[in-house]
């Protein structure tokens, strides 16, 4: 499976065109995807940005769910609400819509950060508040998260 990697501090302009770093781009090009999805967080207030066989994977699961239950059709709507695909134009920009950029609350400066087959978009100030955690808190995290993993 193939994993974005790294953090960058990027700019947004007034009409929600994101300038994506060029070493991104470069990872954005081995996914063999031209479009991208973009959607809200479910748990965070950001986007994340899913390659197209990674999204498509992961509405197979979706799909799957008995859509005559209640709960299960407010969960689809919800999830997909908002739901964007985007393509990078030509001079790097990914364009996120105005409904997005209110979600996530983007102003001028955002950070673009890897999360395993997808990235996130942050407002940069709501990001470091998210991550300022303290040490203690994150290795319990830590341990609560990945502490039972069997090794392969």
């Amino acid at each position: 499976m193939k994993s974005f990697i790294g953090t960058y501090e990027c700019k947004i302009d007034d009409k929600g065109r994101l300038k994506v770093p060029s070493s991104l781009i470069n990872q954005m090009e081995n996914f063999d995807d031209k479009a991208f999805v973009v959607k809200r967080s479910v748990f965070q207030p950001c986007l994340e940005v899913y390659p197209m066989n990674a999204w498509d994977k992961l509405m197979g699961k979706i799909n799957k769910l008995n859509r005559f239950i209640k709960k299960n059709a407010d969960f689809i709507r919800m999830f997909t609400a908002g739901v964007k695909t985007v393509e990078l134009d030509n001079a790097g920009r990914l364009q996120i819509s105005k409904d997005l950029v209110h979600f996530a609350n983007l102003q001028k400066d955002t950070v673009i950060t890897s999360a395993g087959e997808l990235f996130e978009i942050w407002d940069k100030e709501a990001y470091e508040k998210v991550i300022s955690t303290n040490e203690a808190d994150f290795a319990s995290l830590a341990e609560d998260v990945m502490g039972s993993l069997d090794e392969e």
